[in-house]
């Protein structure tokens, strides 16, 4: 069993991940927040690359049951019902409901590895979870931080070497790529509080900045779901 991480999806191939398990995280958000939203009953969650894609697919969904979520640069998209915060995908607003979801940067690393044989979405929220159904299936894996644009995402590593820690707990020998072991080392060191970590990357003042200090807290949490989300046919459902 061997592992790697990519610190960022930009310079990622899409038919790089062919064939290939792979694990995508946005701590902050998208990753907590499609979480959220199949856990408490979305019927699926559809990521996109760009907003006219999101409103095209959505003008050809009928019934009532779509609903348009996701933001650009933490702020809600204009004409969207939903925006990128975990706490707003309760129960009552999207039980039965389709969610198209785009976003500034987790939304686009989801369809670059689209061609992955086994695609799944972790964050803090589901970290054992993740851990136990990859140890089960025991197969190579990818690990796809969404970063920042081009850049490093402090939070997306840290959880990264999280989950692969976790993985080491049951399965010493899994084999570690460079960036998988700085993965580790960075959990080690700065991930001893989530939250205080989380409110002092880039990402996270910026989320600061914006009023979203809740979202933050509620992103921190450490295994409180296990729903695994799971691409299929370009749609993310729950795995069963």
């Amino acid at each position: 069993m061997k592992t790697n991480v990519h610190f960022s999806y930009i310079n990622a191939d899409e038919l790089a991940y062919a064939g290939k398990t792979t694990v995508v995280i946005d701590v902050l958000r998208a990753s907590t927040t499609i979480i959220q939203a199949l856990q408490n009953g979305a019927r699926e969650v559809i990521p996109v690359a760009s907003v006219e894609f999101a409103v095209k697919v959505s003008g050809g969904m009928f019934g009532g049951q779509t609903l348009l979520g996701g933001e650009r640069n933490t702020k809600k998209l204009e004409g969207f019902a939903l925006g990128n915060s975990p706490l707003e995908y309760t129960s009552e607003v999207v039980a039965g409901r389709t969610i198209i979801l785009f976003t500034t940067n987790g939304s686009k690393a989801i369809v670059k590895a689209k061609f992955s044989e086994n695609l799944f979405i972790a964050a803090f929220t589901n970290l054992n979870a993740v851990a136990d159904h990859l140890l089960k299936l025991d197969k190579d894996f990818e690990i796809l931080c969404s970063g920042r644009g081009n850049n490093f995402s402090m939070e997306d590593v840290i959880c990264a070497g999280k989950l692969i820690t976790e993985i080491q707990k049951i399965n010493k020998d899994v084999e570690l790529t460079d960036s998988a072991k700085a993965s580790v080392a960075l959990s080690k060191s700065f991930g001893k509080s989530i939250v205080v970590m989380m409110e002092q990357t880039e990402h996270g003042r910026i989320l600061t900045e914006n009023s979203f200090n809740e979202d933050i807290k509620f992103c921190s949490r450490l295994n409180t779901s296990e729903t695994i989300p799971y691409l299929t046919s370009g749609v993310l459902k729950p795995l069963q």
